[in-house]
């Protein structure tokens, strides 16, 4: 891999922190990070913090009753800017980063919530459509989503009984373009990815990939479904077309592998959805792009139906900066090419990753 002329990875900041980070998200038009974890107590942590210069200080902090696993801004408005979070007692609380005190809560699992996300909120700055819903995924199986103006799920999508029950990992939301169009994506531990329309309340795709499913997300939610990154255990990433399905093979999809070890995780960048970033069990994360072909469409060589083209994933550029696993990743939705990353070795790092504006 030649790197001259590639996208070249500058770190900002380096902070050890009092507790084991889980995620960190950018606070939406603003220099501040919020970090999300748990103490050698067992308790929750949530912390603010700001950058400044080479360092990030402590604005504010919290403890709660339990670890928190996960947080997203993407149910709120831009105005109160207000992150919800799922923690290890399956508690869901949307929290006001003013005064550090939950305004909505509900006892949304029976188990911990491994994962959650939110659409009909600010996003990336973008007009959003529909409601401001939440959506989670549980080690108890299910999968839930959540109106947050009332504390009974809209939808749950749970283990029919006598079936046994599989450790849910990840969650988005994708095809929200306008007020009637949304789906959710689940991930696995037995590989099982699921795609649930909400419009028309049925299943609109299934497949299994083989490895525990570590992260999932569609490069847009406010699109069409156009590409879906899946990332796995056993050092492979998968990118699905969501624009052609076949009703025997499914979506197109290309396999990649990277990090020799567990893709953690792998979040595409918002001002550019042919860059995503993907995050390794090896402390590293690696940079690439998507190059579509030259014609998405193609004919099924059995049944002449359309069938999905598959693009090329490139490479930019690597890099290793830690000895545990790189848990989190999030690209700032103002700043092309910041971001902020979070290690098992209790660190939150802040990097820029330059010369993005080539691709």
């Amino acid at each position: 891999m030649d790197t001259t002329d590639a996208p070249q990875i500058i770190e900002l900041v380096n902070k050890s922190l009092p507790f084991t980070p889980y995620d960190a998200k950018w606070v939406p038009c603003s220099a501040r990070l919020v970090t999300m974890g748990i103490t050698a107590k067992a308790k929750g942590a949530l912390s603010v913090y700001e950058v400044n210069g080479g360092d990030v200080n402590l604005v504010k902090e919290i403890n709660t009753p339990y670890g928190i696993k996960c947080g997203t801004f993407g149910a709120s408005d831009l105005g109160s800017r207000q992150i919800a979070t799922g923690d290890f007692g399956g508690l869901v609380n949307i929290w006001d980063l003013e005064t550090m005190k939950s305004v909505y809560n509900v006892q949304a699992h029976g188990a911990i919530i491994n994962s959650i996300d939110g659409a009909g909120g600010m996003d990336t700055g973008n007009s959003q459509f529909g409601a401001p819903e939440l959506v989670t995924g549980s080690r108890d199986g299910a999968v839930k989503v959540w109106d947050i103006r009332i504390k009974e799920p809209v939808l749950s999508l749970e283990p029919q009984e006598g079936q046994p029950i599989r450790d849910c990992w990840t969650v988005c939301f994708g095809n929200s373009y306008n007020d009637d169009e949304r789906c959710i994506a689940a991930g696995y531990d037995n590989g099982d990815v699921k795609v649930f329309d909400l419009r028309t309340n049925q299943m609109k795709y299934e497949t299994n990939v083989a490895n525990g499913v570590t992260s999932i997300e569609f490069d847009k939610k406010d699109i069409e479904m156009n590409k879906m990154a899946v990332s796995t255990l056993e050092s492979k990433f998968r990118l699905y077309d969501m624009r052609i399905f076949h009703p025997e093979d499914g979506y197109s999809h290309v396999a990649t592998k990277a990090h020799k070890s567990t893709v953690w995780i792998a979040r595409f960048l918002p001002q550019n959805r042919e860059i995503f970033m993907t995050g390794g069990g090896n402390g590293g994360f690696n940079i690439y792009r998507y190059h579509n072909p030259l014609k998405r469409e193609g004919t099924h060589q059995k049944d002449g139906l359309p069938v999905g083209n598959l693009g090329k994933v490139e490479l930019l550029n690597s890099r290793v900066i830690s000895t545990q696993p790189l848990v989190s990743l999030d690209w700032s939705p103002d700043r092309e090419g910041l971001c902020a990353l979070t290690c098992l070795d209790q660190t939150l790092r802040v990097s820029v990753v330059t010369r993005l504006h080539k691709y």
